[in-house]
């Protein structure tokens, strides 16, 4: 961090940086010459500030990510835990048309369990029983990620900062309650053309996404924004991440969910 900036300028210096490479569609360099790159109180004071500006912008919060929930991405970031992003009304893809690519950056999909909730998580002890009683239902999601930082030269503290490197997302149409539907057990395939298939289990994301929704309720409710009804959760990835260049058709089918397809315009029919 350069130590000429004080705590407050280097959040304010970090959270414009990122922003500007949002409004202007530029990637920009990392901000961990800011803030560092382990500080996660600080992170999340700078993704709090990014996202301010899109909410004065006009901009609805309708969930929140969880990324960082395997065991290998924690060791790529040198970690050993997950961080939380917020999903805006406007990064929901519908699957009928494709993906505008010059919108985004530098994309990367992955196949991800989301939850909608029926009730909020904002009180009591947070446990896995509450937890799960909150879940209206189940569906299949790609998650679309998206880096402002160059490159995806991340830094734990970059991503958080970086809204937890949040795209957009889309959600599958069959939906199921956990009556009817074992997150953990479920078995992920995502096809990205012209890539090595993405495959896991929900066992993927902190051992059950159920576990991961814990998580992200309880960190949400420590950073003062809990969870409400109504709201979007994307569980974490079941598999690998694939880069989505211009013209990728993507398919994901996770056992008991069906399945979602998407895909992206190629640069000059955008």
């Amino acid at each position: 961090m350069t130590e000429a900036l004080d705590l407050d300028t280097a959040v304010t210096a970090a959270a414009e940086r990122l922003h500007t490479a949002l409004v202007d569609n530029q990637p920009c360099a990392p901000i961990r010459d800011l803030i560092g790159d382990r500080d996660i109180n600080l992170a999340y004071a700078v993704q709090q500030q990014l996202n301010a500006h899109r909410l004065d912008a006009g901009a609805t919060v309708v969930g929140r990510k969880i990324g960082a929930t395997s065991e290998a991405v924690q060791k790529q970031l040198g970690v050993d835990t997950p961080d939380l992003g917020v999903l805006f009304d406007d990064m929901e893809y519908d699957a009928s048309a494709p993906i505008d690519i010059s919108g985004l950056l530098q994309p990367k999909v992955e196949g991800e369990i989301a939850f909608v909730l029926g009730a909020d998580l904002a009180e009591g002890d947070l446990d896995l029983d509450q937890v799960a009683a909150a879940v209206d239902y189940a569906v299949a999601a790609i998650e679309v990620c998206d880096s402002r930082i160059d490159n995806w030269d991340i830094s734990f503290a970059d991503t958080v900062a970086d809204n937890a490197s949040a795209g957009g997302y889309v959600l599958g149409t069959e939906r199921r309650t956990l009556d009817d539907f074992s997150p953990k057990d479920a078995a992920m395939a995502m096809t990205v053309s012209g890539q090595e298939d993405s495959v896991g289990t929900g066992a993927a994301s902190l051992g059950d996404p159920l576990v991961a929704l814990q998580w992200l309720a309880r960190q949400a409710r420590d950073l003062g924004d809990p969870l409400r009804a109504g709201q979007v959760v994307l569980s974490g990835a079941l598999g690998p991440m694939r880069p989505a260049a211009p013209g990728a058709d993507v398919e994901l089918i996770i056992d008991g969910l069906g399945s979602v397809a998407i895909s992206f315009s190629t640069k000059e029919d955008s």
